[in-house]
């Protein structure tokens, strides 16, 4: 039931009524990437996802980022988009978490050759 209220009032998790009611008449299912976020289709070549958790654009794959903004026709297959070695897996934006970049987080403190004046 709080699934349903969450739907209807915020757009933040998941998607909207609206959004709701035109995958349900309008969209055919195209894909689910490896974060289990869904990409649509409608007959007009409009594209959209519904993401599985927390709404975050980060979270879109490069290869579905390229189909859902028009760059590709096709549908990113998996065997398609095959990583090399030495690439990582995508990851989502971090900022603002834990996990974040920070470039002093590994740094050695440097203590002073001197101990300041205190009165």
């Amino acid at each position: 039931m709080i699934k349903f209220f969450k739907i209807i009032f915020t757009w933040w998790n998941g998607q909207t009524l609206g959004t709701f009611l035109n995958t349900l008449f309008f969209g055919k299912l195209v894909g689910i990437d490896e974060s289990k976020n869904k990409y649509y289709v409608d007959s007009n070549d409009r594209r959209w996802v519904i993401f599985n958790s927390e709404v975050e654009a980060t979270k879109i794959p490069p290869e579905w980022h390229a189909w859902i903004h028009h760059l590709i026709k096709e549908v990113p297959t998996q065997k398609e988009f095959s990583k090399y070695k030495w690439q990582k897996d995508h990851q989502e934006n971090k900022t603002g978490t834990k996990e974040a970049y920070n470039p002093n987080k590994y740094k050695p403190q440097i203590k002073a050759d001197y101990e300041s004046w205190r009165p």
